[in-house]
């Protein structure tokens, strides 16, 4: 009895240890879960804070997603002018109101600035500075345009928040953009980038006397602020596809837009039409550093001897296909010479013809008879005189 006792008193002292054991793992593990849920539970209210689909990581993803400026080599800031009434810029124009979920891109950027999701930058016309020192307030710029707005549920000073209607947000009058675009040179793929950075709209409105519209750029959204955004609101580019295939990121990632240069940052921070009066003269210079641009890359390698060899090849090629054309132009000329030369002395010869056969028409014409006078008899009075005398 004594050794049943002892096992069994050995038996309850191992059943307890393990699940004492098992209890310190259950807590442990259930504190862990806790744990976890309450971080989960954090990022999720940090996440239903944001747009809906618009997540911390995919910021992220699209704020790494750059060049380093130690892989850049050179780099050249281009300002452009992307008129709205142009067919590949229709897209950021419409629908001019929300149909089916789609906006047009100024009723999105209107919407999360009222939310209070992305910054916004003032216009400083060519000193774009995207500090917090110049960041707007959105209740300022509101009223400096003259949009309709009213405190939104939840709304406080740190945090301000506003609600506009649909109709009083001012899509139609915004016909314009300008983009701040950077070409960058890449060291490590040896190729050139193009990329937007920001873009600004552009508000055209006409005074009470219906005069000329004028343009007052409202202010500066960076693009990598706003791609999380665009990726989500998928866009018509043509009318030959009625899916909307592509979205705004790739609109503009993609650069499928087309606008003039209107200036390029130099020292004097002047525009095109101030270095460029006449407008021959700005169109000339546009194409040029269009130019310059689009053949950065091919002109700053030493061609190798077969691209050497391949060019004048082509070269010769070219020369010897231009002097073709001219041999056979001036062959084609000659032969009309020829023709002309030989028309005009068939034509001479005709006439010739035509003058000798004349002549001989009017030779063989007979000569008319002419009536025949009788001759008058001249009288002699001296020997009439003279028989009178002899006689006598």
């Amino acid at each position: 009895m004594k050794l049943l006792t002892k096992y069994a008193i050995a038996a309850l002292t191992v059943t307890s240890t393990v699940l004492g054991g098992f209890a310190q793992d259950d807590a442990s593990s259930s504190s862990t879960i806790v744990r976890r849920r309450g971080a989960d539970d954090r990022r999720g209210n940090a996440a239903a804070q944001q747009a809906p689909g618009v997540t911390d990581r995919m910021q992220e993803f699209y704020k790494s997603n750059q060049t380093s400026d130690a892989d850049k080599m050179w780099m050249r800031v281009i300002y452009r002018d992307l008129e709205l009434d142009n067919p590949k810029n229709a897209s950021l124009y419409y629908p001019e109101e929300v149909v089916d979920g789609q906006e047009n891109l100024f009723r999105i950027i209107m919407r999360l600035l009222a939310d209070n999701q992305i910054p916004a930058y003032e216009y400083l016309d060519g000193k774009e500075i995207f500090t917090d020192q110049y960041r707007i307030k959105v209740r300022d710029m509101l009223d400096r345009f003259h949009v309709l707005y009213a405190d939104a549920k939840g709304s406080t000073e740190k945090n301000p928040k506003f609600t506009i209607e649909e109709s009083d947000v001012p899509a139609n009058e915004v016909l314009s953009y300008y983009i701040l675009e950077k070409w960058e040179f890449d060291s490590r793929t040896n190729k050139t980038k193009r990329a937007v950075e920001a873009l600004c709209p552009v508000l055209h409105r006409s005074d009470d006397f219906g005069g000329e519209a004028v343009r007052y750029p409202m202010f500066w959204i960076k693009l990598q602020d706003i791609r999380p955004y665009l990726a989500q609101q998928y866009i018509f580019i043509d009318d030959d596809n009625n899916l909307p295939k592509y979205t705004y990121d790739d609109f503009f990632t993609l650069t499928m837009y087309d606008g003039d240069i209107y200036k390029t940052r130099n020292l004097t921070n002047k525009s095109m039409m101030q270095m460029f009066p006449d407008p021959d003269d700005r169109k000339r210079a546009q194409d040029s550093i269009q130019n310059r641009l689009d053949t950065f890359d091919k002109n700053i390698w030493v061609p190798s001897r077969e691209e050497v060899i391949a060019a004048r090849e082509a070269r010769e090629a070219a020369e010897a296909e231009a002097e073709a054309k001219a041999a056979e132009a001036e062959g084609i000329a000659a032969r009309d010479g020829a023709s002309d030369q030989a028309e005009e002395k068939v034509t001479r010869t005709t006439r010739g013809s035509r003058g000798k056969a004349t002549t001989k028409k009017k030779e063989a014409k007979p000569k008319k008879a002419r009536a025949s006078k009788p001759k008058a008899i001249k009288s002699n009075s001296n020997n009439a005189v003279r028989s009178v005398r002899r006689r006598k």
